[in-house]
């Protein structure tokens, strides 16, 4: 049973009970008792005049008196031993008001506890009774069989009740839905009124749906549409659609003039604490239904909670009361609720079932809910009181369907636009939260300043961080400063670009209405201000720079602004870099894989020809297997595609393909089948996808893995999707499958160990497809564009060797503000270490982890466990072939007198510092 507080006990009671309740309370506290027990309650009402309980008392020829006298000498017996000033109800009165309620709403068909109720509740249950009648000998004359009957001829026409009734009717106490309309304005929502009164947004883009409900509707039989569908596909909306439709009389003459009400299952279980209690409330719902004079179509949306709602044991739950209506037709009923939850709840009830006609609501493709959004753009734009471009609607879409995987259009559209218009509305009307942060910075570094002045003043001693904070201090005001002057342009600005938008907006509606409708401008006035509001939108891109403070309207950066604060991937490489980065994309590559030039155009080349959309949308942008020997940039490509094409790192999945060497393993990656440990958790691989559909997915080693794993991938590869363990299609189309493989390193080797000159790839490639058929079928390599890495010769490994050499030096500049230098002859001296071993480019790291960097680091602590402070740090090649370190003035020495490596502190530091959050 549902437990109720005091306050939902107390509620349906009448003014008698209510009173004795109170002074009963009061009457303990005096005494000192130790809780509100029952004799405390029945002798205060007996000394109300003409209550419910003296009239029953009478009808069973019990003297009043001596049973008020008895109840006194009771409570007058009860333990003074409550020390606080609270006195709680005893568990047997709260008893004894549940089944008060119950006995009043299911047997006698009342909405309030009267004192009558009170006491036959008390009379029908053993343990309250034996208690009562222990202290109350006169009771024990009273039939149990006539207590009921009493109560009845009592209840209703008495001054006790018709006092409760009375005050129902005025608003003075809540009452259940008695009258004919109760139930429904009680728990349901007139939907066709909303529409009526235009409270529904307009729906487009779902007629088959709607067109589909009212062929079920106007059926005579199992006439219950329910629509499935993914959370966020407009479920709710078609049946909005349906209701607008109505109220339009845009239906056939069966469905004109009815009603739509949403059945609110929360509000009918909220309370109903009594067993029956949420049954009757339905049963008086469906009743009213059937009885109203308009015809009514129920909408029950997230319905399978009906299945169970209300029901406890020995109780039926929602769909089995409403089962017999269905199935007659007497109550036409829409549901909604997801596929998952229509196979989990009403498959499995074959007789609910056959009752409902499924209706698909699938998610819209993107044209049909950029009209949708058209819909709605003016409503949103009252709302936040902004104009939005239709580049706005177009972005907002196409932007949710690519970077917001885990939602449905439109809801992801709708969301996306309504938090830019919200944004775009607090730009005009706020500070911007560029000066904000400035000024909270401000603030913390007086606070520091203060913090620090006071320590300097009690030691005596210079804190260097005082400096640095005064200094940094100078350099936000300034900021500040020029960020508020840009502030106040652009205000001004977008002020006066709204007076000119406003004009023109007036003078297009006054000629499109009748002669005399308001003031018109002439065609050279109009041209002037259409000058002019050119010029404004000029000055204010000027004015804004790369960082815009404000927002004039609604625009598609304003929408990939609020997708980059969702998604993280920074805005310019979502809109104005895009295709720009793709046209550049082989010069990006190159910066980060050194010596593999052929391959990165291929790469690129590849990748252009996707976007451009000259290639079947149905594959992966791309597919590509990387041939070639360990270290040599493989796996530097594919983190380099992620940081380029998806906006770093992070989009980045890599798969070990060495731990599928068993053909079970293929449940790994697409996630376990029914019946089997891991049902439902999903594969490494599906997974990947369905959480990143935007990203690079890295498959290492994959010529270790079993050829019946790698016939999994053929339908990825043609398709662009795969289904998972549990059936559903995982959508590979916007990702970029590599595959890395050593197949073939030795003949690789050979063949470019023959001549100086590099062979063509294409001859490369011929020359070793027979290796790569010994761990490849011809079907897998003809779905893949197998790419071959040269082997890196030492001009190649001296780049790659700068390269991490100047990544030291960006940490040891932010770390310790020092100057880094090195000689040349370091980096040939790890160039001729990193060829003692056939690895490639990693034996470059390997030495750097595990030489330079340890026996740095000591160098460097040493130092600051001294005290001293780093300023300059210089590395050289010692005639042993080792590596020594110098410090501040010596290394500044050092590095003036010998050729050094110069860093160039400009390249790439996006990359970089990419690079070293990463390790």
């Amino acid at each position: 049973m549902i437990e109720l507080n005091l306050r939902q006990l107390i509620e349906p009671t009448t003014s008698v009970v209510r009173k004795s309740l109170e002074d009963g309370l009061r009457l303990a506290q005096q005494e000192r008792h130790s809780s509100l027990e029952i004799e405390h309650v029945l002798l205060k009402v007996l000394e109300q005049s003409d209550s419910d309980l003296d009239r029953v008392l009478e009808q069973l020829g019990v003297d009043i008196g001596k049973v008020s006298r008895e109840l006194s000498q009771t409570v007058g017996k009860f333990h003074r031993d409550n020390p606080r000033d609270m006195v709680p109800f005893s568990p047997l009165v709260v008893d004894a008001l549940k089944a008060g309620w119950l006995l009043a709403s299911v047997e006698m068909g009342v909405n309030f506890i009267s004192s009558a109720h009170l006491f036959a509740a008390v009379m029908s249950h053993n343990t309250m009774r034996n208690q009562l009648l222990s202290s109350v000998k006169t009771l024990q004359e009273i039939s149990l069989e006539k207590v009921l009957p009493a109560v009845k001829a009592v209840t209703g026409q008495s001054s006790e009740s018709r006092a409760y009734l009375k005050a129902a009717a005025g608003g003075g106490a809540p009452a259940a839905p008695t009258a004919q309309g109760g139930a429904l304005q009680k728990y349901t929502v007139n939907l066709t009124e909303r529409a009526l009164n235009n409270e529904i947004d307009p729906v487009l883009g779902r007629d088959p749906e709607i067109r589909q409900c009212i062929d079920i509707l106007t059926r005579r039989r199992q006439n219950n549409p329910i629509l499935t569908g993914e959370a966020g596909v407009g479920k709710t909306a078609v049946v909005e659609g349906l209701a607008l439709r109505i109220a339009q009389k845009d239906v056939p003459e069966p469905l004109q003039g009815v009603h739509i009400h949403v059945l609110d299952l929360g509000l009918l279980q909220a309370g109903a604490s009594m067993k029956g209690e949420f049954e009757q409330r339905l049963k008086s719902v469906i009743e009213e239904v059937k009885a109203s004079p308009a015809p009514i179509i129920m909408f029950i949306d997230e319905a399978h909670t009906m299945i169970g709602a209300g029901g406890k044991e020995g109780q039926g739950d929602a769909a089995n009361l409403l089962k017999p209506a269905l199935a007659r037709g007497e109550l036409r009923t829409i549901a909604a609720t997801t596929w998952a939850e229509y196979k989990k709840y009403f498959e499995r009830d074959p007789a609910l079932t056959r009752r409902f006609q499924v209706v698909k609501v699938e998610e819209p493709t993107e044209a049909v809910a950029i009209d949708m959004l058209r819909g709605i753009s003016k409503i949103l734009a009252i709302h936040h009181n902004v104009r939005i471009s239709d580049d706005a609607i177009i972005q907002a879409v196409k932007l949710s369907a690519r970077y917001i995987p885990g939602r449905q259009l439109p809801d992801k559209g709708v969301s996306l636009l309504d938090t830019a218009c919200a944004r775009v509305s607090l730009s005009q009307s706020a500070t911007p939260s560029l000066i904000e942060d400035t000024r909270r910075r401000i603030q913390q570094i007086d606070t520091n300043l203060d913090l620090i002045s006071q320590e300097n003043i009690s030691s005596g001693e210079y804190h260097e961080t005082l400096e640095l904070l005064t200094e940094e201090k100078a350099v936000l005001e300034a900021s500040l400063a020029a960020q508020t002057e840009q502030w106040e342009k652009e205000k001004d600005l977008i002020a006066k670009i709204l007076e000119v938008r406003t004009k023109l907006e007036q003078d297009y509606q006054a000629k499109k209405g009748p002669e005399d409708a308001g003031d018109r401008l002439s065609d050279e006035e109009v041209a002037e201000l259409q000058v002019e509001f050119k010029n404004l939108f000029a000055a204010l891109a000027s004015a804004q720079g790369d960082q815009p403070l404000m927002m004039p309207h609604v625009d598609g950066q304003a929408v990939a602004e609020v997708v980059a604060n969702w998604t993280g991937i920074p805005v310019g490489k979502m809109v104005s870099d895009e295709i720009n980065g793709i046209l550049n994309l082989h010069e990006q590559l190159e910066k980060r894989v050194i010596g593999q030039s052929h391959a990165l155009e291929a790469i690129a080349q590849a990748i252009r020809t996707s976007r451009a959309g000259l290639t079947d949308p149905r594959k992966p942008i791309g597919v590509f297997l990387m041939v070639g020997p360990s270290g040599v940039g493989k796996t530097e490509t594919a983190l380099a595609l992620a940081d380029t094409l998806f906006g770093g790192e992070q989009n980045l999945t890599v798969i070990n393909m060495a731990e599928f060497k068993e053909e079970h393993k293929v449940s790994m990656l697409l996630g376990s089948p029914p019946g089997y440990v891991g049902y439902g958790e999903g594969g490494v691989l599906t997974e990947a996808a369905r959480r990143k559909p935007y990203s690079v997915i890295l498959l290492d080693e994959m010529e270790k893995a079993h050829q019946g794993v790698q016939d999994v991938f053929y339908n990825l590869f043609d398709k662009g999707s795969i289904k998972d363990g549990e059936g559903r299609d995982i959508d590979f189309k916007n990702t970029v499958i590599i595959m890395t493989s050593n197949a073939g390193e030795e003949a690789i080797r050979a063949i470019c160990a023959q001549s100086e000159e590099k062979p063509e790839p294409d001859v490369m490639l011929d020359s070793m497809r027979h290796e790569l058929l010994k761990y490849f079928k011809p079907a897998f390599l003809g779905r893949a564009n197998v790419i071959t890495y040269y082997p890196l010769d030492d001009e190649n490994l001296f780049k790659i060797c700068r390269i991490n050499m100047d990544r030291i030096a960006r940490r040891v500049r932010n770390h310790y503000g020092a100057a880094f230098t090195y000689d040349e002859d370091v980096l040939l001296n790890i160039v001729a270490r990193s060829q003692e071993v056939d690895t490639g480019a990693r034996n470059i790291e390997h030495i750097l982890n595990r030489t330079v960097l340890p026996e740095l680091s000591t160098e460097c602590l040493s130092r600051l466990a001294n005290g001293e402070h780093i300023e300059h740090i210089h590395i050289s090649a010692t005639e042993e072939g080792n590596f020594g370190y110098l410090f501040n003035a010596d290394a500044a020495a050092a590095a003036s007198a010998e050729p050094q490596a110069v860093v160039d502190t400009s390249v790439d530091a996006d990359v970089d510092a990419d690079a070293d959050a990463a390790e």
